[in-house]
């Protein structure tokens, strides 16, 4: 049988992306060479990555490609990148023989399951950690800071970063991007498909550097005393890609209201669609303002976080009895009790907080919500199949997805009175084709029908190894990794981790956070055989 696919073009382009990895790795190495820590973890790995991804180059002569080849090799760069990325963590917690010792033996990091995880959650921007202890006693602050830095190549997309930068690319740049950017379709903004990437890329980068500036700035004038350089960068790095990641064991919850209310518009930004942002900076801001899909995403921000303020503010929404064994304890309980019930600014500060981090997927915390009450957690379960705009740096399903849902749906129950009546779905004045709909439709199904199955088989897992966990913890710790969110409820709750899971439930949720971030579709594709098929 004569393959369809151009197999050998695709890894070879997936062999550049690998030979330029070194490149993002050398500031790790320099974070450590600062702190006089060892180099060692990123100076292997960068030798590794440029041999491995040359050879890959030599596989092919022809960088055209098509749909299919891009969807190759657009899944495989994201598995690639991310066994790349573990090799840093193993290297810490194992060493090399002959080479280098451990650096940290303690750290959970040693088991390859865990450092495979860690990585895939920080390119896939979810946020979930496996980290025993997060702290710089068991981790060197370059390791930390890698650990940051997979989140902000993961967020707008490394093969969107690479069409940007590497004519190589350029050719097939439509079709990666297509295949990797999250949401229904990306918007060509100019008549270069590797210019649209640089756009892209542009405001990323700016929205970054600005609240890293932003933050500090609260440090030197005493706002947020310990987000020192180190703790803006290294959040810096996190709230744009909607990942999550903290140094901090405590999260956002260690830094000052001040440094929350910072961070929350960053978060917003990043859920809403980058293209809209490039339309604002060549001086046409109205197209923002007046976007379908960002108005609705606002609103939909603005009332799960209204209710569920009102909710805190009157007491319903906290418990009352700190579970033995938790994540908290009666003494912080008591604490956060006693600053949000009947406290107008912390109870909108904690719920505006919560909603935006869940709703665009960032899953940063700025307090265990496993102290919520059970219907207010449900509703941050229900967030998080809500998802940021097509064309942001958001997971989960998408806003704009629900948009034409709501929209359809409506457009049934009018032509169900009026069968007569043609009635087209239209999303910002314009007529959405039947096609895409259908497309819409199917993809929402089979996430739904992916979370829960999943759930049952993460929950079966669970009792198997004899790991307690609820329904609700195990649902959130599937809708978490499918949607790219990190935390959930109970055990892998904002402040806990996926630790006690089995390794092969890790491994499943390694898949399930790799088919979340591209979308189901172009990964599954794969394992058709009409698709290799000539």
């Amino acid at each position: 049988m004569k393959l369809r696919v151009d197999y050998r073009a695709s890894l070879r382009l997936v062999g550049t992306v690998l030979k330029y990895l070194a490149v993002p790795l050398s500031f790790p190495l320099v974070v450590s060479l600062y702190y006089g820590e060892s180099v060692m973890p990123f100076v292997v790995t960068m030798g590794l990555t440029v041999l491995v991804g040359s050879g890959l180059e030599q596989l092919s002569e022809s960088s055209d490609i098509g749909a299919r080849e891009g969807f190759l090799m657009v899944a495989a760069t994201w598995f690639a990148v991310t066994v790349v990325g573990a090799i840093p963590f193993l290297i810490e917690a194992n060493g090399i023989p002959f080479v280098t010792s451990a650096i940290h033996p303690e750290s959970t990091l040693a088991n390859p399951v865990n450092a495979l995880f860690e990585s895939m959650s920080g390119f896939t921007t979810t946020g979930a950690t496996v980290l025993g202890d997060i702290s710089f006693d068991s981790h060197t602050r370059g390791i930390m800071m890698w650990r940051q830095l997979t989140q902000w190549l993961g967020g707008m997309g490394i093969v969107v970063l690479a069409v940007a930068i590497l004519p190589e690319l350029s050719v097939g740049g439509a079709q990666l991007m297509d295949a990797e950017a999250p949401g229904p379709g990306i918007e060509k903004l100019t008549p270069r498909i590797a210019e649209t990437a640089r756009a892209l890329w542009g405001a990323y980068l700016g929205l970054t550097v600005l609240e890293i500036v932003l933050l500090y700035g609260l440090n030197v004038t005493g706002f947020a005393p310990n987000m020192d350089v180190y703790n803006a960068i290294a959040h810096g790095l996190t709230t744009m890609p909607t990942g999550g990641f903290s140094p901090e064991a405590r999260s956002i919850e260690a830094f000052s209201a001040a440094a929350q209310w910072v961070i929350i518009p960053f978060m917003v930004a990043a859920g809403t669609n980058f293209a809209l942002f490039w339309h604002v900076l060549t001086g046409e801001p109205k197209k923002l303002v007046r976007d379908t899909e960002f108005k609705f995403y606002l609103g939909v921000i603005g009332v799960i976080s209204a209710i569920l303020a009102a909710v805190l503010f009157l007491g319903d929404g906290l418990v009352s009895v700190a579970p033995s064994g938790g994540t908290y304890d009666q003494l912080y309980l008591e604490g956060v009790r006693n600053a949000i019930i009947g406290g107008p600014e912390s109870s909108l500060r904690q719920s505006v907080f919560q909603v935006v981090s869940i709703v665009t997927t960032t899953g940063y915390a700025s307090m265990d919500f496993n102290a919520w009450s059970a219907p207010t957690q449900y509703g941050l379960l229900f967030a998080m199949f809500i998802g940021g705009s097509a064309g942001s740096t958001g997971g989960a399903i998408k806003i704009v997805r629900w948009y034409v849902i709501l929209k359809s749906l409506r457009r049934e129950l009018f032509t169900t009175a009026h069968p007569e009546a043609i009635r087209p779905v239209r999303l910002a004045g314009r007529a959405v084709d039947e096609r895409a709909i259908r497309g819409i439709y199917a993809f929402t199904l089979l996430y739904l029908v992916l979370f829960f199955v999943s759930t049952g088989l993460v929950h079966l897992d669970a009792a198997r190894i004899g790991l307690q966990v609820s329904v609700l913890e195990s649902m959130s710790a599937v809708a978490a990794t499918l949607g790219n969110v990190g935390p959930g409820f109970g055990v892998v709750g904002p402040m806990g981790s996926y630790l006690d899971f089995s390794n092969s439930s890790k491994l499943y949720m390694v898949l399930l956070m790799w088919v979340g971030r591209l979308e189901i579709l172009p990964v599954l594709v794969l394992f058709t055989p009409e698709y290799w098929r000539r």
